[in-house]
């Protein structure tokens, strides 16, 4: 059974299709196990506490993330409780609504919404030219507050954000309404976007897609300019500077300079 899941997995197919189908393998395995033995006597929850830690077995056992781990766990017990409650499935189709409305297609591109703290927009403040003009792309831009900010300490600036999930796009565009035009929000994808255009671009995104992010920076951006990645790394690539902050979630700023 595990050599069936590496061997897919080593394909690398989308992250959604392993944890289906590790789901689909414990849940065929309990059934199994249900139907051909007569001596344990469990209820329905309590076999689906046992499918659970099966699942959350096998993706730990796979090096999924760990809070995939955590959703195999949670998964099949808090679907029998929902059950139980009898709640009508229009709210799961509200909720699900609510949930693309402000994450987008994280699903597609496992980056989540992270807003950035005020100490990176202090941070920022001191590292952007002050009298040179320049631009800066917020990769992800979410509600739009960290360019805001930015643009208005810096006159000198033009600053970009690209976001696609709808609800923070809207709340961003209706912050930025009566703001500079040297600020700017504009819906689409960052991957589409050149980034020879800018000066500087930051990024607040996942691990998973920061080596791609790496390998379109040194494709695309001019030598001088600056790649800044809040948190996470660019796996084998050493920073050129790192600011650790004192926030509330203690992250840290990674610095690159891009080369000739």
């Amino acid at each position: 059974m595990n050599k069936m899941i590496s061997a897919i997995i080593h394909k690398r197919p989308h992250f959604l299709v392993v944890a289906l189908l590790i789901q689909i393998i414990s849940l065929m395995a309990i059934g199994f196990l249900v139907i051909t033995q007569s001596f344990i006597e469990l209820s329905v929850f309590e076999w689906s506490i046992t499918q659970s830690l099966l699942a959350g077995f096998l993706a730990y056992h796979l090096c999924m993330p760990k809070w995939w781990v955590l959703i195999h766990l949670g998964f099949m017990p808090l679907v029998i409780i929902t059950l139980a409650l009898n709640i009508s499935p229009l709210w799961y189709l509200f909720l699900f609504i609510c949930l693309m409305l402000v994450y987008g297609k994280t699903y597609k591109t496992r980056v989540p919404l992270y807003l950035s703290s005020q100490q990176v927009n202090k941070v920022l403040k001191s590292r952007l030219p002050k009298r040179k003009h320049f631009s800066f792309l917020d990769l992800g831009s979410g509600c739009g507050g960290l360019i805001s900010r930015l643009a208005k300490a810096h006159k000198n600036g033009l600053f970009y954000g690209i976001e696609a999930a709808p609800i923070p796009f809207l709340i961003s565009k209706l912050r930025n309404i009566f703001a500079s035009s040297s600020c700017k929000i504009s819906w689409g994808d960052f991957w589409q976007q050149d980034f020879s255009q800018y000066d500087v671009v930051y990024a607040y995104l996942s691990p998973v897609p920061m080596e791609t992010l790496w390998h379109k920076a040194r494709k695309e951006m001019r030598p001088g300019s600056l790649l800044i990645s809040n948190t996470f790394q660019i796996p084998g690539v050493a920073p050129d500077e790192i600011i650790e902050l004192n926030d509330f979630s203690n992250s840290t700023l990674y610095l690159w300079k891009i080369k000739m």
